[in-house]
């Protein structure tokens, strides 16, 4: 227990206990790392485990469970439970489940909070849900942004891992003095890039996970294609999932491309007049996990820290890559119930909290 304050004739302690069985339903694109790190921190906290890996990543999922049981964690602690959407719903309905920890889309997550709301017959506690539902995220580049680090990073930012990373960067929102600029190197860029094998060390642009992705951001691609100036289109011959990084250019904010998760290599940007200007188009999408900035302006800089609203922000570097402990990782709005994956107060959110207050002014106690 944790004493609370120093009060003469009084002690003041917080306690924590596990919440009791845990749901960790967790995404295919990190199918080790993330689920990794949920599991661990329902473990810790005196928690019994349930494990639903992403049908797309079952046999990582097994294989990550298999490890935990290796390490020492007891099967009738740790379960794996490979599935389909079924194994997702009938987890976040179970009324002995006290914990949901998910990694995923927004609408999956927000029918979880639905599902966790509706009180089952036998439940006894409310059920807490630990979100992580994705992002919009916007690097904005000012006229004082070194534009070597700033090209560099936002195709990082928008093409590593081929965009399927909530964190990814999926508009750039540049100041009208450098706008021209920054479209031409960037499409440099970009061209440059080397598509092919993932297993190859010097592809930087692999496949996307299944041909449903590929044509779930072709569409999008094809949207776009229709109704804006396309600044870059790499294209891509033969088998596999591949989806060449595509960028537009003169994007509305309220386009459906600016606001929509399109989880691929697909950049839309934005031209802004005024920092001013640029916040407000970053701010205005209905989610808040991941941003940055690249500027040399201590005011620019100052502003952004103070007004970009999102869950971790990037100062003159990439938007993705988040490191425990030194980058506690987790957005709100849309993107999450702000919780930090990662940081301190994580391992909270699968605890329950009591306090004791005792009268330590005693005259004596009972005789045994």
């Amino acid at each position: 227990p944790l004493r609370l304050g120093q009060y003469p004739g009084e002690l003041n302690q917080r306690w924590y206990r596990p919440r009791g069985v845990a749901a960790v339903i967790a995404p295919w694109n990190f199918p080790l790392a993330i689920p990794a790190g949920m599991i661990s921190a329902a473990l810790v906290t005196g928690n019994s485990v349930l494990f639903k890996p992403s049908e797309r990543a079952s046999l990582l999922g097994v294989l990550l469970t298999d490890l935990f049981h290796e390490a020492g964690v007891p099967a009738d602690v740790l379960y794996g439970l490979p599935g389909g959407p079924e194994i997702g719903r009938a987890l976040s309905e179970h009324p002995e489940i006290g914990t949901i920890a998910f990694t995923g889309s927004k609408d999956v997550g927000l029918g979880l909070w639905a599902s966790a709301a509706t009180i089952q017959p036998g439940q006894t506690m409310v059920r807490r849900v630990i979100a992580e539902m994705g992002g919009k995220n916007a690097i904005i580049i000012d006229d004082t942004a070194d534009l070597d680090e700033a090209i560099a990073g936002v195709v990082a930012s928008f093409t590593g891992y081929a965009g399927q990373k909530c964190s990814a960067c999926s508009r750039a929102i540049v100041l009208n003095s450098v706008y021209d600029q920054f479209l031409a190197r960037l499409r440099e860029a970009v061209m440059s890039l080397r598509l092919g094998d993932p297993c190859d060390p010097g592809t930087q642009v692999g496949p996307v996970i299944d041909d449903r992705a590929k044509r779930r951001i072709e569409e999008f691609i094809a949207r776009g294609m229709a109704r804006h100036r396309v600044i870059v289109r790499r294209t891509t011959e033969g088998a596999g999932c591949f989806v060449g990084p595509t960028a537009f250019a003169d994007v509305r904010p309220d386009d459906q491309l600016a606001q929509e998760e399109i989880f691929g290599p697909v950049l839309v940007i934005m031209k802004a007049t005024t920092m001013v200007e640029a916040l407000e188009m970053a701010n205005a999408t209905q989610y808040a996990l991941t941003g940055g900035i690249y500027s040399r302006s201590p005011a620019n800089l100052a502003m952004a820290r103070e007004q970009f609203d999102v869950g971790n922000l990037y100062v003159n570097r990439p938007i993705t890559g988040a490191l425990v402990a030194r980058q506690p990782f987790g957005g709100h709005r849309l993107s999450g119930v702000g919780a930090k994956a990662g940081g301190e107060d994580y391992l909270a959110q699968f605890m329950i909290t009591r306090i004791t207050s005792e009268n330590t002014l005693r005259r004596g106690f009972e005789s045994t």
